[in-house]
C-alpha cells in the first residue's frame, strides 16, 4: 500500500513538474508564436489572408491559392502557459540580409552564393550582385509556418525568376530612349549599360514586383539592393572601348551643338543690329515726308519756298556749281 501511494506521489510530481511547470513560456522581444491544438492552429474566426490588405497585391487568379487563415498572434510577454496537448511555435521577425545569390537549397550554386548569372536581351551573360532585406510577416504566419515547406528557398526562388525575366526583357525608359535617339551615337543601343544607368528603376521594379511574397509566402521583402551588373571579363574590354568610342563621339556632338548654337545667337544679335541701323536711316526720312506733307496741306506755293530755301542753303555751303546751258 505504501509503495502505490509512493508511485502515485511521484507520478503527481512529475506530471506537476513536467506539465505544469514547464508548461510556462515566454515570448521575446523579436518574436512572435503561434499556439496549436492537437496540430490545429488558433485562428481568428473565418478570417483569411483575403481578408487583409496584403492580398491587394495578388492577382485574381492567385487569390484562391493563396488564402490561408489568419491566426492568433502571441505577442511578446510572458510567461505564458500551454497545456500537453498544446504546441507553441516561435518565429524570429527581426530583418534579415542574404546575399541575393543565396540557394537555401544549394549553398554551392551561384559561385558560392556570391554572384548571380543572368542573361540580357542581346543574349549578353552578366553578373548581378546585391543584398535582400526581408522579415517574417506577422500578418501570415501560417503560410511560414504551417503552408509552405521552406519559405525562403521560395522567396528566394520567386526573386531570382522575376530579376531574371527583369533583365532579359529590359529596356530604357521612355525619357532615357529618346535621348538616346537625339545623337547618332547611341543609335544602337547597349542593354548593359541600359541597367548600370537605370539601377534605381530595376531596384524599385524588383520591390513592387516582390510585394506579394507576404501573402504568397509569409515573408515580407523590406528592400532589394542590385549594387553591381558585370559582364564576363572577356566583354569587358570590348564593352569598355565601345562606351569610350561613344562618350568620344558624344563629345564631338556636344561641342559642335554648342558652336552651332553660338553662331546662330551670333547672327541674331548682328540683324538685330542691321535692323536698328536701316531704321535709324528710314526715320529721317519718314519725318521729312511728315513735314512734307503738312506744309503741302499749308497752302499753294510753301513747298515751292520750302525748296527754294533748301537749295539756298546746299548753294551757299557749295565751292563749286555746274550748271546745264541751253542751246
Amino acid at each position: 500500500m505504501d509503495v502505490g501511494n509512493g508511485v502515485l506521489a511521484g507520478f503527481i510530481a512529475w506530471f506537476v513538474v513536467r506539465f505544469l511547470l514547464m508548461g510556462f513560456f515566454t515570448v521575446a522581444p523579436n518574436q512572435r508564436a503561434v499556439k496549436t491544438v492537437f496540430g490545429r492552429a488558433r485562428r481568428l474566426g473565418k478570417l483569411t489572408t483575403l481578408d487583409d490588405v496584403i492580398a491587394e497585391s495578388l492577382r485574381d487568379t492567385e487569390k484562391e491559392r493563396y488564402c490561408y487563415p489568419q491566426l492568433k498572434v502571441i505577442m511578446p510577454g510572458g510567461p505564458y502557459f500551454k497545456w500537453p496537448w498544446e504546441k507553441v511555435h516561435k518565429v524570429s521577425v527581426a530583418t534579415e540580409t542574404v546575399n541575393m545569390a543565396f540557394d537555401p537549397e544549394s549553398p554551392s550554386a551561384n559561385q558560392n552564393g556570391t554572384v548571380l548569372e543572368a542573361v540580357t536581351k542581346d543574349q549578353l551573360n552578366t553578373g548581378l550582385t546585391g543584398q535582400i532585406r526581408y522579415q517574417v510577416s506577422e500578418r501570415n504566419l501560417y503560410a511560414y509556418i504551417f503552408g509552405v515547406r521552406n519559405p525562403i528557398a521560395h522567396v528566394m526562388g520567386y526573386f531570382v525568376s522575376v530579376l531574371r525575366e527583369r533583365i532579359a526583357t529590359f529596356e530604357a525608359p521612355e525619357k532615357a530612349a529618346a535621348d538616346a535617339e537625339s545623337g547618332p551615337a547611341s543609335v544602337e543601343g547597349i542593354s548593359i549599360n541600359d541597367l548600370r544607368k537605370n539601377l534605381r528603376d530595376l531596384n524599385e521594379h524588383m520591390d513592387k514586383e516582390c510585394r506579394c511574397s507576404q501573402a504568397r509566402y509569409g515573408i515580407l521583402l523590406d528592400a532589394s539592393l542590385i549594387t553591381g551588373i558585370d559582364p564576363p571579363p572577356e566583354v569587358e574590354s570590348a564593352l569598355a572601348a565601345i562606351n569610350t568610342a561613344h562618350n568620344q563621339v558624344s563629345s564631338d556632338i556636344s561641342l559642335a551643338r554648342a558652336a552651332a548654337d553660338q553662331r546662330i545667337v551670333e547672327s541674331k544679335r548682328a540683324v538685330e543690329i542691321e535692323t536698328l541701323k536701316a531704321e535709324a536711316d528710314v526715320e529721317p526720312l519718314k519725318r521729312l515726308a511728315a513735314q512734307l506733307a503738312a506744309l503741302k496741306q499749308s497752302g499753294t506755293g510753301v513747298i515751292e519756298g520750302y525748296l527754294r530755301t533748301v537749295r539756298l542753303a546746299l548753294l551757299s555751303r557749295a565751292g563749286r556749281m555746274i550748271t546745264e546751258v541751253k542751246p
